[in-house]
């Protein structure tokens, strides 16, 4: 029997960003980057640019499901990565596909607001998506994100780590914290694991830079596309929070609009 090759696929469940820096479109080009064929759901269209989102138009949960469907029964995912999903008719979908094709290595992007404030997942949805713990390889809140799962007050890395906790003990198999919104020299990451005591630590140099739009669509992703390569945990979420890093420096001096614009993903060299 002949031997096939098979690209290495990520499929990806959020909503798509018209202005290109968040959302779908960077987890297609994340993918690209790290060599990762990348399929996609899209559970909402969002007009946007580095200014904030404008509008969004959620697709019927019967097209989700059929977008889920139709990769899922012919080219099955390595690996899958969750990001905005609106409300709970949505994340109902999810969780029906989690179950039904047994997807594994899920990382998701708990993307409850947008950074301009605009609403990404609904209070019912919040609720539903707590449920989904057990299935998730990998959740990644950041500060505010850990805040509202938990109902914790979180304002510094000892209540962020607290809140971290939390999710493990309802039921999360790894949460990786994100320091970013702290204060600090140094944005500390932190993965905390059910079954490892010692929490690790990722700690890189803050980049100032107003070109930040999409970070955590993109961490995720990244890491996403490390599972789907065949790399466990650590090294995947290592992986991530170094491109990120390097897209964050790369980006540091671009113009992408008038407001928070996207990063250089693709590590091609402006004049």
């Amino acid at each position: 029997m002949s031997q096939h090759a098979e690209l290495r696929r990520l499929l990806v469940i959020g909503g798509s960003d018209s202005s290109g820096g968040a959302g779908i479109q960077a987890d297609i080009k994340t993918g690209a980057a790290l060599g990762v064929d990348v399929a996609t759901a899209i559970a909402a269209i969002t007009a946007q640019n580095s200014l904030g989102v404008h509008a969004i138009d959620p697709v019927t949960p019967a097209m989700l499901r059929a977008q889920i469907a139709s990769v899922c029964s012919d080219i099955p995912p390595h690996a899958v990565k969750l990001g905005m999903l609106c409300d709970a008719a949505r994340v109902s979908v999810v969780a029906d596909a989690i179950r039904s094709y047994e997807l594994r290595n899920v990382v998701c992007d708990p993307a409850l607001v947008s950074t301009s404030g605009a609403p990404l997942l609904d209070a019912r949805g919040s609720r539903l998506l707590l449920t989904l713990l057990p299935f998730f390889t990998l959740i990644t809140p950041n500060l505010m994100e850990a805040a509202a799962l938990t109902g914790m007050c979180v304002r510094d890395s000892a209540s962020l780590l607290e809140a971290g906790r939390t999710l493990l003990d309802r039921g999360a198999n790894a949460v990786l914290l994100k320091g970013g919104h702290l204060d600090g020299d140094e944005c500390v990451d932190v993965l905390l694991q059910k079954r490892c005591i010692d929490p690790i630590y990722l700690p890189s140099p803050r980049v100032e830079t107003r070109n930040d739009h999409g970070t955590g669509c993109v961490l995720a992703s990244a890491i996403a596309s490390g599972l789907a390569r065949g790399l466990e945990l650590v090294a995947a979420v290592k992986s991530g929070c170094a491109f990120v890093q390097a897209a964050l420096q790369r980006s540091a001096s671009l113009w992408t609009g008038a407001g928070r614009g996207s990063m250089n993903l693709l590590d091609e060299k402006l004049e």
